[in-house]
């Protein structure tokens, strides 16, 4: 049992990073992904604060869905995420006062983020608290490592460094749309399509007609219950 609980727990995870990444594969969350990523570190210091915000919203409103009343549920469910986000905002400005200001505005934002209320609303008022801690935690490192990944690549083209150290040699010359709006489109749409591509039935083995949702597949959840049995 404790076995099957352990492998639950990694697919929840592992869902999150690569087979529903809240990014490349939801495309969710995508204003502050566009507005931020200007650079490497902005990338992981709004993926991390999602993150926290991710895993703590879950585990409250899974612990709360049985009394919190139906008529009131979406406005319970803001309250504990808006709760969650005032914190993370302070402690950002206290410990990380660079990043915050670099931040700015989106910080705040991260209330009305569609990653943390279409979980929530989707999983953590349907399911276990554990499964819902677990299923933050996916979600989170997934969007952290999608921000990150733009973000370098965006530093990497418009500046020549990634996380402010220069990789690129003395000669290069920056190619200063990719920090601009557009850059932002160019490199999410490449990556998004890279990962696409990766998790194609003919590149990974799968087999034809799988939908790489994992959690929901026929043919996974059978093969659970054989096993339990």
């Amino acid at each position: 049992m404790m076995e099957n609980k352990n492998n639950r727990y990694k697919q929840l995870v592992w869902n999150g990073i690569w087979a529903e990444n809240p990014l490349f594969v939801l495309v969710l969350g995508t204003c502050p992904t566009l507005a931020v990523t200007t650079s490497a570190i902005n990338g992981i210091g709004m993926g991390l604060a999602t993150t926290a915000v991710l895993i703590f919203s879950n585990l409250i409103i899974s612990l709360m869905r049985n009394i919190i009343p139906a008529k009131v549920r979406l406005p319970a469910e803001i309250v504990v995420v808006a709760s969650l986000v005032t914190i993370c905002d302070m402690m950002m400005e206290a410990f990380t006062p660079d990043l915050y200001e670099a931040l700015g505005i989106f910080i705040p934002l991260i209330v009305v983020n569609c990653i943390i209320l279409g979980r929530a609303e989707a999983f953590a008022m349907k399911n276990e608290p554990m499964d819902s801690l677990f299923d933050g935690l996916g979600m989170g490192i997934g969007f952290t490592v999608a921000l990150t990944l733009i973000g370098a690549c965006r530093e990497l083209l418009g500046a020549g460094s990634i996380f402010g150290a220069k990789i690129m040699p003395a000669g290069f010359t920056p190619i200063s749309i990719f920090v601009l709006a557009p850059g932002a489109f160019f490199v999410f749409a490449a990556l998004t399509a890279i990962q696409n591509k990766l998790k194609m039935p003919k590149a990974s083995g799968e087999p034809e007609g799988c939908d790489h949702n994992c959690l929901t597949c026929s043919l996974h959840n059978k093969k659970e219950e054989e096993a339990e049995k």
